[in-house]
């Protein structure tokens, strides 16, 4: 396919693309007609295998096939209503994949909509990294001042870990040392820096709650906040679990650490390719 055909259907699909209740989506009908598709019965051929698919990759099909009506002309300036379908860009994707390849524009189109359907895949991901980094962030800053709140009421930095630890074994029923090794932590790590989200987010809870009843109750000395810490662990834990979520069975996530170095290196590509454009 010539360089001048591909810009032609890119500008194309581009502009047949419209905004349905804030999702960007296209025209069954004008589909039809950009793939190559003389007759509609032809062409609902194609969507009916999309639909199929769309069923076996676990998503649902009202959200990607939504039923609409579309206005036509049929001469003498006057116009009847047809049936149509709100075609979501996965959706596009899914009935590209199904359409003749021998057509130049299902094999343009394949592509073109594979490309954005893994472009927001990608932001996807880097949205839940990103949140990912947020929550380790997060449980630090709460381990901290829980770390002076204690402090405050005798209880020393070897204490804090200690209780920490213990916290940690009424959260995953598995000490920290069991914990690192079932997850394959090296020793050096916290525990946290491999921990999926979930389970960063129910640490910073149970800390937080830990924090907080400290100072309401008053509580002094290691082994009552220590009883408290371990307390609302578990307390967090049997809503985890009531749920069919147990914690020690979530698998490993990646080093946070490189998860972050890695989002701060898109950022850089980012800005550098932002400046060439200057």
């Amino acid at each position: 396919m010539k360089s001048e055909e591909i810009k032609k259907l890119f500008k194309l699909f581009e502009n047949a693309a419209s905004e349905l209740e804030g999702v960007e989506c296209w025209s069954a009908r004008e589909l039809q007609e950009l793939l190559g598709y003389t007759k509609w019965e032809n062409f609902e051929n194609v969507i009916i295998k999309a639909k199929e698919a769309c069923n076996n990759a676990g998503e649902l099909e009202e959200n990607h096939f939504p039923d609409v009506r579309k206005m036509v002309g049929i001469g003498s300036s006057s116009e009847r209503t047809i049936p149509d379908i709100a075609l979501t860009r996965y959706a596009c994707y899914l009935i590209a994949q199904n359409g003749d390849s021998r057509k130049e524009e299902i094999a343009f189109a394949q592509n073109y909509f594979a490309v954005q359907t893994r472009r927001a895949e990608l932001v996807e991901t880097r949205l839940l990294e990103f949140e990912r980094v947020k929550a380790r962030e997060k449980l630090s800053q709460t381990e901290k001042q829980l770390s002076n709140i204690l402090y405050e009421r005798g209880v020393d930095g070897q204490g804090f870990a200690l209780i920490r630890s213990k916290g940690d074994e009424a959260l995953f029923k598995l000490n920290t040392q069991k914990l690192k090794k079932k997850l394959g932590v090296p020793d050096s790590r916290p525990v946290a820096d491999f921990l999926p989200t979930i389970s960063i987010k129910a640490k910073d809870l149970a800390a937080e709650m830990t924090g907080l009843n400290v100072q309401s109750k008053d509580l002094k000395g290691q082994h009552k906040i220590e009883k408290e810490h371990i307390d609302n662990n578990s307390a967090v834990r049997n809503m985890l679990t009531k749920r069919g979520i147990v914690p020690e069975n979530l698998p490993p996530a990646e080093d946070v650490k490189k998860v972050q170095n890695k989002l701060k290196n898109d950022e850089k590509k980012m800005l550098k390719g932002t400046k060439k454009k200057k």
